[in-house]
């Protein structure tokens, strides 16, 4: 919300207060219009309107519709990591050490925040977004691959990229299909479904090319 303040004989500034409220306001608003109308048939206006806020607020705290989207977005995905982070420290602490099942452990995190705010799952998986979005999603992907060629204690050979990528979109893939269930039993049955699929990737683990290649 903005407040007039004086600023000596220049007075009549407007200053917007960076509330962490107001902020909060906006991504939630932004949250569920987004959801119901996608990006593209979106304005400001819809937003503001159910934050209770002004345009000249969302604009101050985010820069416009594409920015707030993408601050959706980028909280969404902290929150895919942090789960993930967490379910796998947590199995190191009880000992377990097997990469496998840690990717496991990492995954299911992963797939039960897809059912949990499955309304952004399916808005950011949907194709409808600012301008430069997807090279965002593609440069994220990449990361992601990182990490669980990481996790998996990978090589940089062809054979354990294309190992951790195929793994990484299968989990990522699945979890479009978790956010469109229809309901909590069946979110739960599919993520069973994806984990089993990854269970019969990870067996003997990447493929080696034959003959001198290999070596």
């Amino acid at each position: 919300m903005a407040r007039r303040v004086k600023n000596g004989p220049a007075s009549g500034a407007w200053q917007w207060g960076r509330t962490p409220q107001t902020q909060r306001a906006l991504l939630d608003a932004a949250r569920r219009v987004f959801a119901a109308r996608g990006f593209s048939d979106s304005s400001i206006a819809d937003i503001v309107e159910r934050a209770g806020s002004s345009v000249g607020s969302l604009y101050h705290h985010f820069g416009g519709k594409s920015e707030i989207f993408i601050a959706l977005w980028q909280e969404h995905q902290h929150a895919h990591e942090e789960a993930a982070r967490k379910a796998v420290a947590d199995a190191r602490k009880t000992g377990v050490t097997d990469p496998g099942e840690l990717f496991e452990t990492g995954a299911r995190a992963y797939l039960h925040g897809s059912w949990e705010r499955r309304d952004l799952a399916l808005l950011f998986s949907a194709g409808d977004g600012p301008p430069g979005f997807e090279v965002m999603v593609r440069h994220r992907g990449r990361e992601w691959i990182s990490q669980n060629d990481s996790l998996l204690h990978l090589t940089d050979m062809p054979a354990d990229r294309v190992y951790a990528a195929i793994l990484t979109s299968l989990i990522a893939e699945g979890a479009r299909e978790v956010a469109a269930a229809q309901d909590r039993g069946e979110a739960d049955k599919i993520i069973d479904v994806i984990i089993e699929y990854a269970r019969r990737l990870m067996t003997g683990g990447p493929q080696r090319p034959a003959g001198p290649a290999a070596t």
